[in-house]
């Protein structure tokens, strides 16, 4: 595909990394008008405001970078789009709810990117949730925007499988290849494609992450601890306490084993892994952790370096 010398109008909406991606694959074939992104934020130790990803490419390319806080009694923000007379936005993961107004601006409307397969897992995060749950599949939808949450027209779909070894960090990057092809295709194919409505059959939604989700509950059957530990690879990473020391796990494996032991008990440090009973007397392998203000390890390298931890509990 070579770079579109048409004179599509496109306004781009988007604030996390997966939009960075996405937005760098238009950027090769199209002329991208205004990008809108959430405001800067402070990060770091020292809390200082630095420029998010997608700000950063913007200004890289040349391109006009707003970051209004509300759109609420923004009207001099809405009257400025208007003006691009852009024919479609894309909106990626923005954060932010557009008003009606804007939604029925461009041509051919706000275009959502939806990472699931949409009626399923609507809102704020569709991977972890999909992981958490066991599902084996999951997705892209291009989506045409209404006033509702995640309930516009399909206009686009395609399926991406979940591995039994997949994070949300590997699908979130799976994701974003996939959904930079299939953009593409609708920018290309657009007038032949005819939006279908959400099946009412199916619908469930994805609740934003709490931080608070992220403590491991060791009364939980060891496949949902497992599934958590996926889910919340890389953010915010499952945590325990460990002799009163914070501990994230990061990788676990099943294990056919079973104990009676009382949940969060190490059993085993053999073969590289540490083994804790967890609920309905089922096991999990812990195969990566990490201890507060300590790199990733190996669990094997972590028994070197405690050998005594047979018996001790996680909490």
């Amino acid at each position: 595909m070579t770079k579109q010398t048409s004179p599509l109008k496109i306004v781009f909406a988007g604030t996390p990394q997966i939009a960075q991606l996405i937005l760098t694959s238009l950027l090769q074939y199209y002329q991208i008008e205004l990008v809108l992104t959430q405001p800067d934020k402070p990060s770091g130790r020292g809390k200082k405001i630095s420029y998010g990803a997608i700000k950063q490419l913007a200004l890289e390319c040349g391109i006009e970078v707003l970051q209004p806080s509300s759109f609420k009694n923004n009207s001099q923000l809405v009257d400025k789009i208007a003006r691009i007379k852009p024919d479609i936005m894309i909106v990626v993961a923005y954060g932010m709810i557009l008003p009606p107004q804007l939604l029925t601006l461009p041509r051919l409307g706000c275009v959502n990117i939806h990472v699931s397969l949409l009626p399923k897992w609507r809102g704020a995060a569709p991977i972890q949730r999909a992981i958490i749950a066991g599902d084996t599949t999951t997705g892209i939808t291009i989506m045409q925007m209404d006033a509702g949450m995640d309930t516009g027209d399909i206009l686009l779909q395609e399926e991406l499988a979940i591995t039994n070894q997949d994070t949300s960090g590997t699908i979130h990057d799976k994701l974003a290849g996939l959904a930079s092809k299939l953009i593409l295709d609708y920018l290309v194919g657009y007038e032949q494609i005819k939006p279908v409505p959400q099946s009412t059959i199916g619908v469930s939604y994805a609740n934003k992450i709490d931080k608070s989700e992220a403590l491991i509950n060791w009364h939980e059957e060891a496949g949902v601890i497992e599934r958590k530990i996926r889910g919340f690879n890389p953010f915010p990473g499952m945590h325990s306490k460990l002799n009163g020391d914070l501990v994230k796990i990061w990788q676990a494996e099943l294990t056919p084993k079973t104990s009676n032991k009382a949940p969060g008990t190490i059993i085993a440090t053999n073969d590289g892994v540490i083994s804790v009973t967890c609920g309905e007397a089922t096991v999990l392998n812990i195969v990566e952790l990490q201890l507060a203000g300590k790199n990733r390890q190996l669990a094997h390298h972590f028994i070197q370096g405690k050998p005594d931890l047979i018996n001790k509990v996680l909490v």
